[in-house]
């Protein structure tokens, strides 16, 4: 997943780039916008890591 997020990342620095190049405000702010949406699921698969992982220490690892 987290592939897939490093992916809304670029593409949103690439809107926002291009936003800035061109003077479109709103290319750029979608640029913003992708790219701070990529970061909130980052966040969000590492606290479902971190979960996990917790879940694991307190059990035998085989989810038991």
């Amino acid at each position: 997943m987290r592939d897939k997020n490093a992916m809304g990342k670029a593409k949103g620095k690439a809107k926002e780039a291009t936003g800035k190049l061109t003077g479109d405000r709103r290319m750029e702010a979608e640029g913003k916008t992708d790219q701070a949406k990529a970061k909130a699921k980052d966040a969000l698969d590492a606290a479902g890591d971190r979960a996990k992982g917790a879940k694991d220490s307190m059990t035998d690892g085989d989810g038991r």
